[in-house]
């Protein structure tokens, strides 16, 4: 059976981690075991902290790991690199939900020696029926379709323990283990049914703010460690986004509009990287991405 230690990077995040802790508690898994769990809390000001230490007396593999300064995502990613003892490494967004099973379904592809990372599915829970909540889900869409060809990893990843640590400026540090798994030459499996369910922003203002830092880190991976992610590809994103139109007058403004947003996102990280010289790898968080509701 293999062993795997699951790390959670929080950063002010007490309406969801008490609600991931308990996900992750009650998976049901059979050919990995959940030897540990880490939350590192990074300069947290609110009850986060408060909330893992309640739940590390009711479960002994909860365990809390402080950094009083706020020192960017990847910086609390090597903290629990440095001290994670089982086989399988598995970072999960602390605003995010896995359903029951996902971890094991995380994990099954490691029967395959060759294959040393896996990713999973982010699922949004964001309703369709308006404008960012279309694009939210569109853009999800895309990037499962694209996984299906050419894996992308976002929201959950698991890896081996063959990864000591990652570049501590990067934005984008579900890139940054990609490329280095990519440049040694080891297989990445994207595990579609390891579903993982997130909430994208309610407002353009938070959707421009993530958009642009995610492109940003993108660039940041591409040029310090020579690796493009799959959907960063306008070519690998025309097929399935053509394939998913609905070709009635909604669905192709709010398409339209999705891509302008989108577009200009890319545009400002782009911006923020050649022209400012910013890597922004300590982020304002968006706020209304931490309201999910029970699944």
């Amino acid at each position: 059976m293999l062993s795997c230690s699951i790390g959670i990077m929080a950063y002010n995040e007490e309406a969801n981690i008490g609600n991931l802790l308990e996900a992750l508690l009650t998976q049901k898994t059979h050919i990995c075991s959940i030897k540990e769990i880490y939350v590192v809390a990074s300069g947290c000001e609110d009850r986060t902290e408060d909330i893992v230490r309640d739940y590390s007396k009711k479960d002994a593999r909860i365990k809390l790991l402080v950094q009083e300064k706020r020192e960017g995502k990847a910086s609390a990613i090597n903290l629990f690199l440095s001290v994670s003892q089982a086989e399988i490494m598995i970072l999960e967004s602390a605003d995010t939900i896995p359903a029951p099973e996902t971890i094991e379904k995380m994990a099954a592809p490691f029967s395959d020696p060759a294959v040393v990372m896996t990713g999973g599915r982010p699922v949004p829970v964001d309703r369709p029926d308006n404008f960012l909540g279309f694009t939210v889900n569109l853009l999800w869409r895309l990037h499962h379709m694209i996984s299906l060809e050419r894996p992308k990893m976002g929201e959950l990843i698991a890896f081996r323990s063959f990864v000591k640590e990652i570049p501590v400026d990067t934005a984008t540090d579900e890139a940054s283990i990609e490329a280095i798994v990519t440049a040694a030459g080891y297989r990445i499996k994207y595990a579609e049914d390891a579903v993982v369910y997130n909430k994208g922003p309610e407002n353009i203002r938070e959707f421009i703010k993530q958009r642009r830092r995610i492109a940003a880190g993108h660039l940041y991976v591409s040029k310090t460690q020579h690796h493009s992610v799959s959907t960063t590809s306008v070519t690998h994103i025309l097929k399935p986004l053509l394939k998913e139109l609905r070709w009635s007058a909604k669905e192709i403004s709010w398409t339209l509009g999705a891509i302008v947003l989108e577009a200009w996102g890319r545009f400002l990280g782009y911006y923020d990287f050649h022209v400012r010289k910013r890597n922004p790898f300590i982020w304002d968080i968006s706020a209304s991405t931490k309201k999910l509701k029970d699944i």
